[in-house]
């Protein structure tokens, strides 16, 4: 098993400044791709970006140039610079892991428990 411990949400103004972060715990892992998705009132969850274990990065087309993923592997944490806040990134926000254990291929999913991100304009 795996867990995601998120931190960094709250409230802020558009044009602030936000950094999410996310921390994996557990044994014997390794972390292909570390993501981050988004869920606002009554729209379905999207992904925002991704991270690969090469360093590929991947991002929504409405937060490019706004928001920057990285990650530490050493730590296996990552993070969400976001700058430039909009009123419409208001969402609770959940870090994605996919895993694998040890040598085997299968890849596991798991997910962060969400924090909140309140932008006001």
């Amino acid at each position: 098993q795996v867990q995601l411990a998120e931190s960094g949400g709250g409230l802020v103004q558009a044009g602030g400044s936000l950094r999410l972060s996310c921390a994996a715990s557990g044994s014997a892992f390794s972390i292909n791709v570390m993501g981050w998705y988004r869920q606002a009132p009554e729209k379905q969850r999207e992904l925002v970006a991704t991270v690969t274990s090469g360093g590929s990065t991947k991002y929504v087309d409405s937060v490019k140039g706004r928001f920057t993923i990285s990650r530490d592997n050493a730590k296996n944490t990552w993070y969400l610079q976001m700058n430039s806040l909009k009123p419409e990134d208001t969402a609770v926000y959940y870090c994605n892991a996919d895993v694998v254990f040890g040598t085997r291929s299968f890849q596991y999913s798991y997910w962060g428990q969400g924090t909140q991100v309140t932008v006001s304009s």
